[in-house]
């Protein structure tokens, strides 16, 4: 207890040390109060991209946001200030929110989801709004009976202004919808084929793009390889893996190298698309390259690997496998944050 409270309160001073000191009772907060919150934004971007959710990065994003919103108290500010001091609010919110989906802490999760939205709203921002109900829709899903909510969620995503005038987000909205259907498609099954020309709509929009459009900091992991990734996974959830495998090696030869998160997560699932196809020898090798790195799994690839085990487990039941799965990697599977 006492080293959570030490985490937090020094994260806390490290917000703090990014304010200047004040003077007066109603201190001007300006562009360059800003600009200070936006760079620990990028800072907490890259810290995702390469290490993934965690509750370090988590508490990290909720002081910055307790710190933006008290910006708002102690200072003057134009409306321009004052809108982005929420959007980034929402921002720090919103990577809170991803941070404890990553890691499936969903009642967190769902508590982040509402404040971020709020400040959301607050701030005025269809582009940020559509980043939360994207998180919206994969919290949804993780929670049993949560697919109807999930798709309602990658709905709304999708119906966003900045969607419709973005097609970058636009193509993100489609292939996070297809996954949620590709998800859903063995109840309903017409799910499927939505799935399949939502894809297809994804990659359209993508290639109509514009490279040099101004966007936000938060979707610069959005490129050619993630919407690769992205397709494999509607596959595998579609029983196509053969499919999948083509999309995944592609991803894994796209990705930039300080995607390590994105990396590991994807290696996970080419290992789980290739035991499918009865490729046992291959994808026990491709699985113990996740953990052989040097960098523990975390979130959403440790609980990809515990899931490799079970069903390695039952496609090779007492095999040599199996056995040196369980003596090499013990521990992979159990929940890290």
């Amino acid at each position: 207890m006492r080293r959570r409270k030490f985490a937090v309160t020094a994260t806390s001073l490290a917000a703090a040390s990014l304010l200047p000191p004040q003077a007066g009772a109603r201190p001007r907060v300006g562009m360059n109060d800003v600009k200070r919150l936006e760079t620990a934004f990028l800072d907490l971007v890259a810290s995702d991209n390469t290490h993934g959710g965690s509750v370090s990065l988590e508490t990290r994003a909720l002081a910055f946001a307790q710190h933006a919103l008290e910006r708002q108290k102690v200072g003057t500010a134009t409306s321009r200030v004052r809108s982005r001091l929420y959007y980034l609010a929402a921002a720090f919110s919103g990577t809170a929110l991803w941070a404890a989906v990553d890691s499936r802490q969903v009642e967190r999760a769902r508590t982040h989801l509402h404040n971020a939205l709020y400040l959301a709203d607050l701030s005025g921002s269809s582009q940020m709004k559509t980043r939360l109900w994207l998180h919206a829709s994969l919290l949804a899903s993780q929670e049993p009976g949560g697919m109807r909510e999930a798709l309602d969620a990658a709905y709304e995503a999708r119906s966003t202004y900045a969607c419709r005038s973005d097609a970058l987000l636009h193509s993100l909205a489609l292939a996070r919808l297809a996954g949620i259907q590709a998800d859903a498609h063995s109840g309903e099954p017409r799910l499927g084929l939505a799935a399949l020309r939502n894809l297809d709509g994804a990659h359209e929009a993508f290639q109509r793009a514009e490279g040099n459009d101004a966007r936000p900091a938060w979707i610069s992991f959005y490129d050619d390889a993630e919407l690769e990734g992205l397709s494999a996974l509607v596959m595998t959830r579609l029983g196509r893996h053969e499919d999948a495998e083509a999309h995944l090696h592609r991803t894994l030869g796209k990705l930039r190298p300080e995607y390590r998160r994105n990396r590991m997560y994807y290696t996970a699932t080419l290992a789980l698309v290739q035991l499918r196809q009865g490729e046992v020898e291959l994808a026990c090798s491709t699985a113990g390259s996740v953990v052989s790195g040097g960098h523990a799994p975390t979130g959403r690839t440790s609980q990809l690997l515990a899931r490799f085990g079970r069903q390695l487990t039952a496609a090779a039941p007492g095999s040599r496998y199996v056995a040196d799965w369980k003596v090499r990697h013990p521990r992979e599977g159990e929940h890290r944050t």
